[in-house]
């Protein structure tokens, strides 16, 4: 019985405590900005970021501006990230004379991402990002911030398709195609 009337005590003090309390009131902005703004804006900071390669030399993604681009978040440490990058290596030779270009950013250490590149050569740039790039990923469409997250982004920069997990080859051939308006091409496999 004493137990209760002390917790009841220790209730009542905390809720006397907690009424007294003044919390600040934050007005809504008054021109709340809509997700597509939010969108726009991270778009367009990812199609002007500049990251390095493995080797530590600085890619600017612009100088592919005017490109479909097939942009790649990914990780050493990720299977299916691993397990799509021969498959993207396939598509960047047979959708390169059209265009496309696909980027690996890493979300890891530039020592992993070059000794994975040692073992497993890719036919696209592989470049290094920390955690800016996977908050740019939430604000592009990954609230879950998972890998692999694929975004293709038609040469108007608008973004055409975005994928949380791996993609197929043919999945992928019809995504560009859409995002090109393209044939799809031949591929010797």
């Amino acid at each position: 019985m004493k137990r209760i009337k002390i917790l009841a005590i220790l209730i009542l003090a905390a809720l006397a405590l907690f009424a007294g309390m003044q919390f600040p009131v934050h007005p809504p902005p008054a021109h709340p900005t809509p997700p597509e703004a939010g969108e726009a804006a991270a778009r367009q900071q990812l199609l002007h970021l500049k990251l390095p390669d493995p080797r530590g030399q600085e890619v600017k993604l612009e100088q592919w501006q005017g490109k479909t681009l097939v942009v790649n978040f990914w990780a050493t440490w990720c299977p299916p990230c691993q397990k799509e990058m021969p498959v993207f290596s396939r598509l960047q030779q047979a959708w390169r004379e059209r265009g496309v270009q696909f980027i690996g950013i890493a979300v890891d250490s530039a020592g992993n991402v070059e000794r994975f590149a040692d073992k497993t050569p890719v036919a696209y740039p592989l470049l290094v990002g920390g955690t800016e790039v996977m908050r740019l990923s939430k604000d592009l469409g990954n609230p879950s911030l998972g890998l692999p997250f694929t975004l293709i982004i038609k040469a108007d920069g608008q973004i055409h398709a975005r994928k949380l997990g791996g993609i197929e080859e043919n999945e992928m051939d019809t995504l560009l195609q859409g995002a090109t308006a393209s044939p799809v091409p031949k591929q010797n496999h």
